[in-house]
């Protein structure tokens, strides 16, 4: 069983690339939580493809539709002003679904249909005799799965799958939101041998950030050519990103992602730290290779006088230790940077095997695919930091009984 965050708040998918879509369910949040269609949707349209000139030419709507977990008792018309759905048929149902509305402690039940399907271009893949792309799943699913295995577009090891990922996150975020003000954000800071020079944990250094700061960037951000706060080199990894596609080649790429305004105190000390939580789950996403915590690898190069965040009444001074010390937050911006792979699936002519282990020179027929896949993967991140922390922090509320809460008369 795979289950994204838990075991307080959870997230669990179901779904594969060229499949019909993506159902996701939503475990453990909080009644109260105000959830709303279009702020789900907003996550969602930066995380479809064709959002950006720069990744794949596939292009879907990634309409969220949410069915269960969310009710207003004050607005009952109002709350259900979200996408219709039909089943077509002798019977023919139409029902209208959750526009926004307040979580009720119960499973949130989400769907995004698939409308962009090209099963065709995935022939070369089909059976025993099918061929195997270099980098990919395609020869380890498909002898785990004894053959059973949806290998179009990747089938679930796609990065459609994430759908899940972000409608989970998107209602960790306003869970988070509304009770700490806490904003997740992320910047591209690597592709290929090019660097930028201005980061997110430059910018965000101190234990509370106003909203309106936050938003500024965002809206930056969406504005840029790629999702990054460095002009100069968003220009150079734009064309370089762009030249290497015309090679039939791909890219690497490095994203920081960051979370301001976090409550202290959320994750445990060791088997459950949240550092070892938010590692695994940030390191877990299709392509990623390495994650840092704060200042990361640099910290080797440092005597423990530089690399010590002093402290004073008012809370510590600097963040290398990336917002967490001993598995538990500190209050301070929580800091990660996650290394992806270039794109397994390219168009140059590799050496390869069909499934049956018989040599080939594999070429590429067709296919729609990011020459970088950090480009899109920034919300991915945001959305599993937020997870990890939404379930940290119920964690640690478990931890606090007051008798008041148990009473009914």
């Amino acid at each position: 069983m795979e289950i994204l965050g838990g075991p307080i708040f959870g997230v669990a998918g179901a779904g594969e690339s060229h499949g019909p879509g993506v159902s996701t369910i939503v475990f453990g949040c909080p009644a109260g939580v105000k959830i709303d269609r279009q702020q789900i949707q907003h996550f969602l349209n930066r995380r479809r493809p064709g959002s950006n000139k720069h990744g794949t030419p596939r292009n879907e709507a990634d309409r969220v539709v949410l069915t269960a977990g969310v009710f207003d008792d004050t607005n009952h018309e109002g709350m259900l002003q979200g996408p219709e759905i039909e089943i077509i048929g002798d019977d023919a149902t139409r029902v209208p679904t959750y526009s926004v509305g307040y979580s009720t402690g119960e499973p949130i039940a989400a769907f995004v249909a698939s409308a962009s399907s090209k099963s065709g271009h995935y022939k070369q893949f089909s059976g025993d005799k099918g061929e195997v792309r270099p980098g990919h799943t395609d020869l380890v699913k498909h002898h785990k799965s004894k053959g059973f295995v949806d290998y179009r577009g990747g089938g679930r090891s796609s990065y459609r799958s994430v759908i899940t990922d972000v409608v989970g996150g998107s209602i960790a975020r306003a869970f988070l939101g509304g009770a700490f003000n806490t904003r997740f954000i992320s910047n591209i800071v690597h592709v290929g041998n090019l660097k930028a020079t201005t980061t997110l944990s430059d910018k965000f250094k101190s234990a509370t950030v106003n909203a309106a700061e936050v938003d500024a960037l965002e809206k930056q951000l969406a504005d840029a050519e790629i999702y990054t706060v460095d002009p100069e080199f968003a220009s150079a990894a734009a064309k370089l990103i762009m030249e290497t596609r015309k090679q039939g080649d791909s890219l690497g790429g490095v994203v920081e992602v960051v979370a301001v305004n976090v409550p202290a105190l959320a994750g445990e000390p060791l088997y459950n730290s949240l550092k070892l939580r938010l590692m695994g789950s940030l390191g877990g996403l299709q392509a990623v290779r390495a994650v840092e915590v704060g200042s990361g690898h640099e910290v080797v190069t440092r005597l423990g006088s530089e690399n010590n965040d002093p402290i004073r009444s008012t809370g510590y001074q600097s963040n290398h230790h990336g917002g967490m010390l001993g598995g538990m937050t500190t209050g301070s911006p929580l800091v990660a940077r996650v290394s992806f792979k270039p794109t397994s699936t390219i168009t140059k002519a590799q050496q390869s095997v069909r499934k049956d282990l018989s040599e080939i020179d594999f070429q590429l027929d067709k296919g729609r695919h990011d020459p970088c896949v950090a480009i899109r993967a920034g919300v991915a991140l945001e959305s599993r930091m937020a997870i990890e922390l939404a379930n940290a922090v119920l964690a640690h509320q478990a931890g606090r009984i007051h008798a008041e809460d148990f009473k009914l008369f």
